[in-house]
C-alpha cells in the first residue's frame, strides 16, 4: 500500500484537531436566531433601559438603586460592550447622568455588600467611555469597602474579619461572593491595580473554605443547610467574574480555580434533562428556577470559553442551559419564574414557598451576563 506523503498526513492532522476543537466549542455557536445571544441580549437590555428603578416589587420607587438593578447594569453593559453596541453603552450612560446631579441620593452609600456592588456599574462605564467621573466614583465605593468601618450595618463578626485583612463587610453569606469581587474585579480592570483583586481573592478563599461542601456545593450560610439555587449561583458567578481577570501568578488562583471545577462538577450532576436547575438544587420537589440557572450556565459559558472546563463535557450542557432559559422570556423580554427576593433561614419549606416572579432583575441579570459571555 502507497504511502501518504508527510504533507498530506500533517494536513489531515490538522483537519482533524481543528474538526474535534470546533465540535467542542461550537456548542456554544449557531443558535437559532430567537435564541442568539445578539437577540436576547438585546431584547433583555432594551427591557432594562425602558424599565424605572426597581424596588424589590413594590409599587413605589427605591430610596437607593438595588443591587439587582446594579446586576442587570453590569450585564447590559457587558453585553454592549461585547456585541459592541455603542448606541446601548450611550443609553446605559444617559440612565446614570442623574446620578450625578438630581438623583444623587439614590446612589448607595458603601456600607454593606449589596450596596457597596453598585461600583461595579461606574467602573464598567469607565472603561468603556474613559469619563473621569466614573472612575472617581467607582474608585471611592472600591476602596470603601477595605476602608474605615462605619454606618448602621457595620457588626461586630465583620470587624473581627477586618483584623485578617477581609473586608468589615463580611457576613459568610454565600451572596457576598459576587457582591465583593464584582466590585474589586471592576477596580482591579479599571486601574490596574493588583491590590483590587488580591484582596478580592484572598476574601474568597475564605469563603471557600468555611461554606463548600464535600460535595462541591455551598450551603446558603453556615447555619442554613440548604443548597439554593440563586444563592450558589452568586458563587459560581463570583468566581467566575474573578478567575476571569485574576493574575496567573496570583497565589490564591489555584485554590478558587480547584473551589470553582468542584461546583461545576457538582451542578453537572443536578441539571435536569431540561437543562434547568431547581430552587434547592438537589431537591427534585422543587421548582425549576431562572436566576440560578442563568448565574451557573454564566459561569459554565465562561469556564468553556477561557478553557477551564472540558469543552465536550461543558460546552453541551450550557447550550442546554441556555436554549431552556431563553424559553422563559416573554414578549416584552421579562424572564419569568424568578425566586424573590431571599433571606436565610434553616426551613426547607421556606425556599420552596417563595414566590415567583416575572421581570424582576434577580432574573433579568444572568440573561445579560450569559448573552455577553457568549459573544466574549
Amino acid at each position: 500500500m502507497k504511502r501518504k506523503p508527510a504533507g498530506i498526513l500533517l494536513s489531515m492532522t490538522v483537519f482533524i484537531h481543528c474538526s474535534v476543537a470546533y465540535a467542542q466549542t461550537g456548542t456554544l455557536k449557531n443558535f437559532p436566531k430567537e435564541s442568539s445571544p445578539q437577540e436576547v441580549g438585546k431584547r433583555v437590555a432594551n427591557r432594562f433601559i425602558a424599565s424605572p428603578h426597581p424596588n424589590f416589587g413594590r409599587p413605589t420607587p427605591p430610596k437607593v438603586i438595588s443591587y439587582p438593578e446594579v446586576c442587570a447594569w453590569y450585564g447590559a453593559l457587558a453585553f454592549a460592550k461585547e456585541s459592541r453596541d455603542k448606541t446601548l453603552t450611550t443609553k446605559l450612560a444617559e440612565r446614570f447622568e442623574p446620578l450625578f446631579g438630581p438623583d444623587s441620593g439614590l446612589v448607595p452609600k458603601p456600607d454593606h455588600v449589596d450596596h457597596t456592588v453598585f461600583g461595579s456599574v461606574p467602573l464598567e462605564l469607565y472603561q468603556q467611555t474613559k469619563d473621569p467621573r466614573y472612575l472617581k466614583l467607582g474608585k471611592e465605593i472600591a476602596d470603601k469597602q477595605w476602608g474605615a468601618p462605619e454606618g448602621p450595618h457595620v457588626k461586630p463578626e465583620g470587624l473581627e474579619h477586618a483584623k485578617q485583612g477581609l473586608t468589615w463587610q463580611t457576613r459568610m453569606w454565600i451572596d457576598d461572593m459576587f457582591m465583593i469581587t464584582a466590585v474589586q474585579a471592576q477596580a482591579y480592570r479599571a486601574t490596574g491595580r493588583r491590590e483590587y483583586i488580591d484582596r478580592a481573592a484572598k476574601e474568597m478563599v475564605v469563603y471557600l473554605d468555611s461554606l463548600q461542601q464535600p460535595n462541591g456545593l455551598f450551603y446558603h450560610a453556615p447555619d442554613v443547610p440548604f443548597f439554593w439555587g440563586r444563592g450558589d449561583g452568586w458563587m459560581a458567578a463570583g468566581m467566575s467574574e474573578l478567575l476571569r481577570s485574576l493574575p496567573a501568578n496570583s497565589p490564591n488562583r489555584h485554590r478558587i480555580m480547584e473551589g470553582y471545577k468542584k461546583m461545576m462538577a457538582a451542578l453537572l450532576k443536578y441539571q435536569a434533562a431540561d437543562g434547568m436547575w431547581r430552587q434547592l438544587i438537589d431537591d427534585p420537589a422543587s421548582w425549576p428556577e431562572t436566576s440560578g440557572t442563568g448565574m451557573f450556565t454564566f459561569a459554565m459559558i465562561t469556564g468553556v470559553k477561557e478553557g477551564w472546563l472540558d469543552a465536550k463535557v461543558y460546552g453541551p450542557a450550557a447550550r442546554k442551559a441556555w436554549l431552556a432559559l431563553v424559553t422563559y422570556i416573554d414578549s416584552n423580554g421579562d424572564v419569568r419564574e424568578v425566586c424573590e427576593g431571599t433571606n436565610k433561614k434553616n426551613d426547607r419549606q421556606y425556599y420552596l414557598d417563595r414566590k415567583r416572579i416575572t421581570g424582576d432583575m434577580h432574573g433579568q441579570a444572568p440573561l445579560l451576563w450569559c448573552a455577553a459571555a457568549l459573544l466574549r
